[in-house]
């Protein structure tokens, strides 16, 4: 969602230069965020085909498969806001490159454990927790890292996640072709290859300063922890959207993957598998398309319109439907989720401001996926007591609870986009008035 203080839509800090919208989006620096994201996000879409084909290899269950992900996310959602603290109070940079080298070590042994046939479940879980706190520590770093290299916040997101799309119709597909050729394990070793070319790509990136940091609870670490918690609680838009998502996770995107993925590569096998996760990188992409293009005055009610077509995922999976048809729905539901998507990311960048803002980006990360691993944890359990297929149809309904209750909250429907904002400006704002 990968999101409230408005404030006035011309108001900046005194000498501030504004960069205009229309200022060219492809420099260097942002040429090298771009394609660092864009690699990461190939391995990392490749990475529920290979985990999913792999451990059902060995013998494993569904519910063996979410409890893996469900400890790389408990990692993620317990330590991303340490993270943020971390990243504002020293170089998020830094960070992000040290994260990024870790989990080129994790997933090299992972690699390495596939291809030598001595994989043990206890084994992919340290793993799991290993790469999971890895992205805490890299994650809050993006919202300032995008905002220092885009002239244009909401283009550089659309853009970015465009770019993310197509490497996820891509990366699953692939996945799907390697392990039926060759391994999990040699999925893995192509996974851990994309996070160093993330590396190498932020160790080249030459950042302009952020702005001093002028916040009152600049001085301990609890303070800054604390002061991240007033800013996000004030603002009324983002915790009433997380406390939501955190339904969305539990019933929704914590079952999904796991039942899916046993679903599909029980019934159609790991291609198939692929092919509908790389229709879902297709939808993605064109909706992020639509989201450069289609800049709403109130960006989460438009979202939120956009988010009922998520519903179409987990129903068509649900109930059985051939491939090609889960792979329509899928699109179809991969563009209503992207759009949203755009327009939180957005709004969290230009709505908060420089100093706070990797804190306040952890904080709404947090909850956005805290309760993820309660869904994962309780996939198989909930498949087994009612059926995967039930699960699934009821999940869909809940999208659509979501996608209402978002748009009844007036907060959320009202909230205006801030106009003509992008790069280093946006780091230099301040709130003007209270929601």
């Amino acid at each position: 969602m990968t999101s409230s203080t408005p404030r006035s839509p011309t108001g900046t800090a005194a000498g501030t230069k504004v960069s205009p919208l229309g200022d060219r989006l492809w420099s260097a620096d942002f040429r090298r965020y771009f394609t660092a994201r864009t690699a990461a996000m190939f391995g990392d879409t490749m990475l529920p085909v290979a985990l999913s084909a792999g451990l059902l290899s060995y013998g494993y269950s569904a519910g063996d498969i979410g409890l893996v992900m469900a400890s790389a996310t408990a990692c993620f959602a317990g330590f991303v806001i340490f993270g943020g603290v971390f990243a504002d109070r020293f170089n998020a940079r830094t960070l992000m490159i040290g994260a990024d080298l870790i989990r080129v070590c994790s997933q090299g042994t992972a690699a390495f454990l596939f291809l030598s046939h001595q994989v043990r479940l206890w084994e992919m879980v340290v793993i799991a927790v290993v790469n999971g706190t890895s992205a805490a520590m890299f994650q809050p770093g993006v919202a300032t890292t995008l905002v220092r290299v885009a002239a244009d916040v909401q283009r550089g997101n659309g853009v970015t996640r465009t770019a993310e799309s197509m490497a996820s119709l891509a990366g699953p597909a692939f996945a799907g072709v390697l392990v039926g050729f060759a391994s999990p394990g040699a999925v893995f070793a192509v996974h851990a290859s994309t996070y160093l070319t993330s590396a190498v790509c932020l160790i080249l990136l030459r950042l302009p300063p952020l702005p001093p940091r002028t916040t009152a609870g600049h001085g301990s670490f609890r303070a800054d922890l604390a002061e991240g918690w007033r800013e996000f609680s004030s603002r009324t838009w983002m915790w009433s959207v997380i406390v939501v998502w955190m339904v969305y996770m539990v019933c929704v995107v914590g079952p999904y993957t796991p039942l899916a993925a046993a679903q599909i590569i029980n019934a159609h096998g790991a291609g198939a598998y692929g092919l509908v996760n790389s229709a879902l990188g297709a939808g993605t992409a064109v909706g992020a398309l639509l989201a450069i293009r289609i800049r709403s005055d109130r960006p989460l009610r438009a979202g939120a319109l956009a988010l009922f077509a998520v519903s179409l995922m987990p129903l068509s999976v649900g109930l059985g439907l051939p491939v090609a048809a889960i792979c329509g729905c899928v699109f179809t539901a991969g563009m209503g989720s992207a759009y949203w998507g755009v327009n939180w990311a957005t709004s969290v960048q230009t709505q908060v401001p420089g100093d706070i803002l990797n804190r306040i980006h952890a904080y709404e990360v947090a909850g956005s996926i805290a309760m993820a691993p309660v869904g994962q944890s309780l996939a198989g359990p909930a498949s087994t007591a009612f059926g995967a297929g039930h699960v699934l149809k009821a999940g869909s309904a809940v999208v659509v609870l979501v996608a209402i209750t978002l748009l009844s909250v007036p907060a959320v429907r009202n909230l205006r986009r801030v106009r003509d904002r992008g790069g280093l400006a946006t780091l230099d704002r301040r709130p003007r008035t209270k929601p």
